[in-house]
């Protein structure tokens, strides 16, 4: 069964295969995962998450692991929806 993506979705796993996160769901979700862990580590809780199990962390926390995540992927989508924009300005002028 084809899933069928929406526009920002399909402009999500293009900048995630730029960033080598991974172009399809499994490998998007692995990585993410490692990065996670890797976040969570250098802010220090670790030994909270190593089992896998987030619901002892407080949002603030969380919310500090999701920033780095998101700041990644998000920052070059709009990198890149800035840039269309621009370009479909000047086709326009």
């Amino acid at each position: 069964m084809t899933v069928v993506k929406s526009p920002l979705e399909k402009l999500k796993y293009e900048v995630a295969g730029e960033l080598g996160i991974g172009t399809d769901d499994t490998t998007y979700r692995q990585n993410l995962e490692k990065m996670k862990i890797e976040a969570a580590r250098e802010i220090g809780i670790y030994d909270q998450v190593k089992d896998g199990y987030w619901g002892e962390v407080p949002s603030r926390e969380c919310g500090r692991v999701g920033g780095r995540l998101g700041g990644k992927i998000g920052g070059n989508m709009v990198k890149k929806l800035i840039a269309l924009a621009e370009q479909q300005i000047q086709q326009k002028w």
